[in-house]
């Protein structure tokens, strides 16, 4: 009979505080001659927006995490179970000051690129200066811009001065943002075009298709926290879903990462047969809307709100997504610190009595005219049946005429910088397991959502506040302080918050740990055993 894996809880309510982080076992190699066949349906292609979709300093997103975070090593990285980073290229790393201000590391012995170039702090202080330097508008250096400076004594250990305290850094550490590159290969001021990488991570990348296939083989220079399980990862990529999970069937790929259709899921765990396990990981993604503060209709506080009051979230996972996903009534999704349902106590269930009100009394002509956008190809097939909803809900209200346009990603995301787009879908992963993360990188100047919208009380009071505190569990006021905010003044509207699903053959070992506490598979995890 089919087996229904629950991997171990990646998402946890109170999250440790990292004031220190040692220890760390040598990455030892149990690889063998196995080769493990991953299909996604992500793309990662690059465009003339994005010509280094593979660069640190330029990717921001799910799928191209997935594979700098197994080429290229961090300082701290998460273990199997828990979300307290661990030393990887670090062999020992903490606050040296009690206003958490200052953070030093102290590197393995030894390290070396796939290329076989040293790694020294030179080269951990070149990242970070380079990630800054670059800033590129679809990469991650908002996550280091509290750096005020980086220092090296000599070549093993390396310090960051803050700008602010910010008990959080650690978890910025353990993301692709502060990935090490080679300072003899990359570029300072300038990011790596195509699809080539030079890391110190568990893998190295050999060969690149894009659209078609990239293998990845064990880095045999890679020295850090984690054993790796398999001697080749070859990662397929599938246009659609349906076509993945043929492939799976058909034995040409032993497991699926993202993303399955609710439908898919659903006949695997109906599936009686044993040549396939499903697997169950705590959800950390969330999907919601943006509204553009600059649009001259939804820039008005009452359209938001009567948005709100329509959309029925219930029927939205119900109808679309089959009950793989749960209704998200606040930014900060559950199990995480600072979660609270502040949409629903704002807007209670759906009232298109209540809705009509709201635009009535700031004398709004009806029906109001919408314009959403969504990506065609990036959070997955049922993205446009998703939309589809949203309009059918907010059309039968009477209250509102919406038009909709799906938008391949290579394009969707370098406008929603650009502010194009009126009303429009988003979906996020959590850079680390922190609420902070749920909350940081959408405030601040020139955000990665492009909607205009400031907040000077959660960006200068809230968010600065909230990162001088080490027990990340004592937070709870100051998050639901800017839940409420953000329901009252409604720049996102929450819309679910997804589980994470994995189907592999029954002989896969290792599926249980593959999804990290972000989110991001960790192709060293995986193995072979005896089919069943």
């Amino acid at each position: 009979m089919n087996r229904k894996l629950l991997a171990l809880p990646a998402v946890v309510a109170m999250i440790a505080p990292v004031l220190t982080a040692c220890g760390g076992s040598s990455g030892d190699s149990a690889t063998g001659g196995a080769t493990i066949v991953v299909g996604t349906t992500d793309q990662i292609v690059a465009t003339k927006d994005e010509e280094a979709p593979l660069d640190p300093a330029a990717s921001y997103d799910i799928a191209g995490w997935n594979v700098l975070g197994n080429v290229f090593q961090t300082l701290l990285s998460y273990p199997r179970t828990g979300t307290t980073p661990v030393p990887d290229a670090a062999s020992h790393c903490g606050f040296t000051d009690r206003a958490s201000e200052t953070y030093a590391c102290d590197l393995r012995p030894g390290l070396q690129f796939s290329n076989g170039d040293p790694l020294t702090s030179s080269d951990v202080k070149f990242s970070v200066d380079r990630q800054i330097a670059i800033a590129d508008p679809n990469g991650p250096s908002s996550l280091l811009d509290n750096v005020d400076r980086v220092e090296t004594q000599g070549a093993s250990r390396v310090v960051f001065q803050l700008k602010t305290p910010d008990t959080t850094f650690p978890f910025k550490l353990a993301t692709p943002a502060a990935a090490i590159v080679d300072h003899q290969v990359y570029p300072a001021k300038k990011t790596y075009t195509g699809y080539r990488l030079v890391g110190s991570g568990p893998y190295s990348l050999t060969s690149w298709k894009a659209g078609d296939q990239a293998v990845f083989t064990a880095n045999s220079h890679y020295k850090g926290a984690f054993t790796i399980n398999n001697a080749r990862i070859d990662l397929r990529f599938f246009k659609d879903s349906a076509a993945m999970v043929a492939a799976l069937k058909a034995g040409s790929i032993d497991l699926t990462n993202r993303t399955m259709t609710p439908q898919e899921i659903a006949g695997f765990q109906d599936n009686t047969s044993d040549k396939y396990d499903l697997v169950e990981a705590p959800g950390a993604e969330i999907r919601y809307l943006v509204f553009n503060m600059k649009d001259p209709t939804v820039s008005q506080l009452a359209v938001r709100k009567a948005v709100a009051q329509v959309v029925d979230r219930q029927a939205l996972v119900r109808d679309v997504y089959a009950r793989t996903s749960v209704p998200l009534y606040s930014m900060v999704p559950q199990g995480i610190v600072g979660h609270t349902n502040s949409f629903f106590d704002l807007y209670h269930d759906p009232s298109v009595t209540a809705a009509r009100q709201t635009l009535q009394a700031a004398h709004i002509t009806l029906p109001v005219t919408l314009h959403m956008s969504y990506t065609t190809d990036h959070y997955g097939e049922s993205t446009a049946a998703e939309f589809s909803e949203l309009q059918r809900q907010l059309q039968a209200s009477g209250l509102f005429k919406v038009t909709l346009k799906g938008v391949p990603w290579s394009t969707y995301d370098p406008d929603v910088i650009k502010g194009d787009y009126s009303v429009y879908g988003m979906g996020w992963f959590p850079d680390f397991p922190d609420p902070d993360s749920y909350l940081g990188p959408f405030f601040g100047k020139d955000t990665f959502l492009g909607n205009s919208y400031d907040n000077a009380t959660i960006e200068k009071q809230i968010i600065p506040a909230e990162r001088k505190v080490a027990n990340r569990g004592s937070l709870t006021a100051d998050f639901e302080q800017a839940q409420q905010i953000i329901a009252e003044q409604i720049p996102f509207l929450p819309l679910w918050q997804g589980r994470q699903y994995l189907a592999a053959k029954s002989d896969i070992t290792g599926t249980e740990w593959a999804l990290n506490a972000s989110s991001q598979m960790q192709f060293w995890e995986l193995g072979r055993g005896v089919s069943q």
